[in-house]
């Protein structure tokens, strides 16, 4: 089992920057695949960012490259995302999550084995 803590969520204002953190913990691996999500009231659960073993590759959805930058610690468990320039339409609950062994598009939440309870993010104009 594997368990997720997401932190630093909060409510800025547009232009505004946060810094997530994601720390796991119960059976860790540095190996494994992990993503950020996010689901805004009323919508799906959609692919923010993830990050592969050894943080050499990285993915964004189009509309926080640029903004947004996923990085990782392996020796602390826990995975960042740095929001800068942030828009209302970022507004949502943040959520981490794994993947185990690597099983399909890094957007695609069904493929993710783990997932954190999530933490809020409001941006206001």
């Amino acid at each position: 089992q594997v368990q997720l803590v997401e932190s630093g969520g909060g409510s800025v204002q547009a232009g505004g920057s946060l810094r997530l953190s994601c720390t796991a913990s119960g059976y860790t691996d540095s190996r494994f695949y992990m993503g950020w999500f996010r689901q805004a009231l009323g919508k799906e659960r959609e692919g923010v960012a993830a990050i592969w073993p050894g943080g050499g590759f990285t993915y964004y959805t189009d509309s926080v490259k640029g903004r947004f930058t996923v990085s990782r610690d392996n020796a602390k468990n826990t995975i960042y995302l740095q929001m800068n320039n942030l828009k209302p339409e970022d507004t949502a609950l943040y959520y981490c999550a794994v993947q185990r062994r690597l099983g399909g598009n890094w957007d695609n939440p069904s493929t993710y084995d783990y997932w954190g309870q999530g933490t809020q993010v409001t941006v206001s104009s």
